[in-house]
């Protein structure tokens, strides 16, 4: 909801500034003007009414909301004269008439309803540009309506409505899902009762196997994980040769453009704050249409701090996410959720510096796969590369993730794990799924398995976003092991019930997934292992001398192969990354793969332990810490806006 750190910038927010003379006369001042702009004569300047009028024809808006946003009008001040015009009151909401629980439906609506004692009722409505013109219709057709009407800012509504209604959307944001639909969450991660029997039966044969033939169960377990992991290569090296489909250009003008709301979840990112609102400010949208939304902690007073002593554009606004329920950042996006006006909703994180086009690129894939696909996801790349070893095999880690393999699952249509970041949703598709799970820690991923559950598809475009990859070996372990622990959650919340899995999503994308997420999981925990397993048969020279059983010589070659044929797909798939990502460069720091893959392994244990002890803790990852480079081209674009003004 829109936080403290808001209302402490409400002074400088809510002024009523005299409209600096910066704008051209590009146009000669005639009426009829709509009646948001009508209301303004007098007010504003005659040839800015002109300039506003005419953008907002252009773009399908209010004509106040381009005088806000051009910082030429207040909030408080459009308020006053609209409803001065239409003979109106402005309602200071000292009280809301409704119960905390309603508050996500009046959000919705944009209307407070206040029973009288008449049995009448009064309506208030935080109506601006184009909700403007229809309630002035309205009151035309019923002039008695204003009587019983009053008016109030949006950003007012939504402050009011943040303290009104702080513990009803704590509690949706955190609990919600585990309510609704507690199946799908990992606040429990217990198993179905339906699998205990299949779950305890199996337990007991692998005890009895092993206590009656131990040399052939682990030959015959080694095998299986063997085919496994194999199976999973293959899937890697398979991707490297599909082709993404090409990115049809969007063609839409500003009128065509929907409202689209940006999220970004902050925790103590202090560091970063300014290099991000410079790359969001980048973003190639009107931003009329534009929602930003930044999300904090209420007990972050740094970041509260530092937000009010920035002069962020009215398109931004700050919610802080209620202390109720784990503090994770799922949590977070969902108690901002309410608070967002977009059609279409995207998510970037802290550290982010999107391409400037990626919300028209986003919408250009949604226009262009049609209504099946209710998320896109961008491509992440790691900007520090250089900064040290784990970010050199970060960043190309990154390459062969989003620039081969999921390029290629979409274009196979196969379930996509998303990544946490430039995520793109039609936000009717994600409140039906019921957004995100506070309780998992990888939600990316969990959210990207209940958009296919639910008969959905992910896309992935080309446009990039750069991130901050750690830059030491405990930054790394810390990131690694919540990433991993989120993945088991994951594994554990949709296993729960196979049959019913695999009717959602098809046995063969089931399969897929399995060997996307169980696959890389196990063999992060068993990679140790079999590295000694394989040393051990080298040495006792099993290949050389198989001393009477087949059946080792096999496993243990196919043990051997499976370890070759790892290493190669992992290397083909991030040396073809880093070539298609023109940093070629980096492909020398493939060599040490065995070594980070150790790493990973280390962080699969700690997840596995961390899944027992502290399910829902989340291991937050410092940001600001790398070589820095300015946003790139802010100063050009900086430039282009003063000239446009």
């Amino acid at each position: 909801m829109v936080g403290e750190a808001a209302r402490d910038r409400k002074r400088t927010m809510f002024a009523d500034p005299a409209p600096p003379p910066r704008f051209p006369a590009t146009a000669r001042f005639a009426p009829p003007l709509p009646v948001e702009l009508d209301a303004l004569r007098g007010h504003v300047a005659p040839e800015l009414l002109a300039w506003a009028h005419a953008r907002a024809r252009a773009l399908r808006v209010g004509g106040d909301e381009v005088l806000i946003c051009a910082g030429h009008l207040s909030p408080d001040a459009a308020c006053a004269r609209a409803a001065a015009h239409l003979g109106l009151g402005v309602d200071p909401l000292t009280a809301l008439p409704f119960p905390p629980a309603l508050t996500p439906d009046v959000l919705r609506l944009g209307t407070i309803l206040a029973p009288r004692d008449d049995g009448d009722a009064v309506y208030t409505f935080a109506a601006r540009g184009l909700a403007l013109r229809r309630l002035a219709r309205a009151l035309k057709r019923d002039p008695d309506l204003a009587a019983r009407a009053r008016l109030v800012p949006p950003e007012r509504f939504h402050l009011a409505l943040a303290r009104h209604g702080a513990a009803g959307i704590g509690a949706e944001a955190a609990f919600g899902l585990r309510t609704r639909a507690p199946d799908l969450s990992a606040a429990l991660l217990t198993p179905s009762r339906r699998l205990l029997p299949p779950l305890a039966l199996g337990a007991a044969t692998f005890v009895a196997l092993t206590a009656t033939a131990p040399l052939a169960t682990l030959l015959a377990v080694e095998g299986l994980l063997s085919a496994v992991f194999l199976g999973g290569a293959a899937l890697r090296l398979g991707a490297c040769f599909v082709k993404a489909p090409r990115e049809v250009p969007l063609g839409l003008g500003g009128a065509d453009l929907p409202p689209y709301s940006v999220i970004v979840p902050l925790y103590r990112e202090v560091r970063v704050l300014p290099r991000l609102v410079a790359a969001l400010r980048r973003l190639d949208y009107p931003p009329e249409k534009l929602d930003i939304k930044l999300v904090i902690e209420p007990d972050d007073a740094p970041m509260r701090a530092a937000l009010r002593r920035m002069a962020l554009p009215p398109w931004f606004a700050v919610v802080v996410a209620p202390a109720v329920g784990p503090r994770t950042k799922p949590k977070a996006l969902n108690a901002a959720l309410p608070f967002a006006r977009g059609r279409y909703v995207a998510v970037f994180d802290a550290e982010d510096v999107p391409a400037p086009d990626q919300l028209r690129r986003a919408l250009a894939a949604f226009r262009g796969a049609g209504p099946a696909v209710a998320c896109v996801q961008a491509r992440l790349t790691v900007e520090n590369a250089e900064d040290s070893w784990i970010s050199r095999h970060f960043a190309a880690e990154y390459a062969g993730h989003f620039d081969v393999l999921l390029p290629a699952l979409a274009s196979l249509g196969l379930p996509i794990l998303l990544g946490g970041t430039s995520n793109h949703f039609r936000r009717d598709r994600l409140e039906a799924v019921g957004a995100w799970d506070p309780y998992n820690v990888t939600e990316d991923a969990d959210l990207g398995v209940r958009l296919a559950r639910a008969g959905w598809a992910t896309a992935v475009i080309a446009s990039s976003t750069e991130e901050e990859a750690p830059i030491s070996r405990q930054a790394w372990m810390g990131q690694r092991t919540r990433w991993l622990k989120g993945w088991a959650q994951t594994l554990l919340v949709h296993g729960r019930e196979p049959r019913r899995l695999g009717r959602d999503l098809g046995w063969g994308n089931m399969a897929a997934l399995a060997l996307l997420t169980a696959g890389p999981f196990a063999s992060a925990l068993v990679h140790p292992l079999c590295l000694v397993v394989l040393a051990a048969d080298i040495a006792r020279g099993v290949f050389l001398m198989p001393s009477g059983s087949a059946l080792g010589v096999a496993v243990t070659a196919l043990s051997a192969t499976n370890l070759a044929v790892g290493y190669l797909a992992a290397g083909l798939c991030c040396g073809l990354g880093l070539r298609r990502r023109g940093r070629l460069a980096l492909a020398p720091v493939l060599l040490g793969l065995p070594l980070y893959w150790l790493f990973q392994s280390a962080a699969a244990w700690r997840a596995v332990v961390q899944l027992v002890v502290r399910p829902h803790w989340w291991d937050k990852t410092e940001h600001g810490l790398g070589r820095r480079r300015p946003v790139p081209g802010r100063r050009r674009h900086m430039r282009a806006v003063a000239a446009q003004r």
